[in-house]
């Protein structure tokens, strides 16, 4: 972990993972998904959420968020760039790798750009039935492009969301090598 913390650290002091704004694929899925499914806003994860740009937008739109990441530099950054809003996101440092969901749920939760698949399970748990996954990170298609991972561990097989989650409601997937070889998932837990 101290070495994963360290470098995502000095990415985040170095600005290259700097961006505040939400990944469009969010945008899109909360418009399709989300606004419709929840009448009233609720409680979210942010997984390695890093500078907080999804756990500030849903803040913003009155949702408690959770966000988690392995950098303090990232986190106090994300607590810098919250403002006044710090009060509705829930900052943690935490090693990812070990995740686990405990007694916490929450109606939403969120993976951007991280793939660890050890705790796959922990995030079907963290999921109160109902609750939204989304999901978007690298899939193998990506060794054609020039930036991102590389290395199989960090790179998705096809359809491998899809059958990680296959237990969730399946809302949208999609995969693509146009731009960025990605995979974009929507998942939403049953209602028992």
């Amino acid at each position: 972990m101290e070495k994963e913390r360290e470098s995502w650290n000095r990415r985040y002091r170095e600005g290259s993972h700097g961006s505040r704004e939400p990944d469009p694929f969010l945008l899109r899925a909360y418009e399709n998904y989300v606004r419709p499914l929840f009448s009233r806003t609720g409680t979210a994860l942010d997984v390695a959420g890093g500078l907080g740009r999804h756990a500030i937008w849903l803040a913003r739109r009155d949702w408690r968020v959770s966000l988690i990441d392995v950098s303090e530099v990232g986190l106090a950054k994300a607590r810098e760039n919250a403002g006044r809003l710090d009060d509705r996101i829930e900052l943690v440092r935490a090693d990812m790798k070990k995740f686990s969901a405990g007694r916490r749920r929450y109606d939403l939760v969120l993976v951007f750009f991280y793939l660890e698949r050890k705790i796959f399970p922990e995030l079907m748990k963290a999921l109160r039935p109902g609750g939204l996954l989304i999901y978007k990170t690298y899939t193998g298609g990506q060794r054609k492009f020039k930036g991102g991972p590389s290395h199989p561990l960090h790179l998705l097989k096809e359809n491998e969301l899809l059958k990680a989650f296959s237990r969730l409601r399946v809302l949208y997937y999609s995969e693509t090598i146009r731009d960025r070889g990605v995979a974009q998932f929507v998942g939403r837990k049953r209602q028992s």
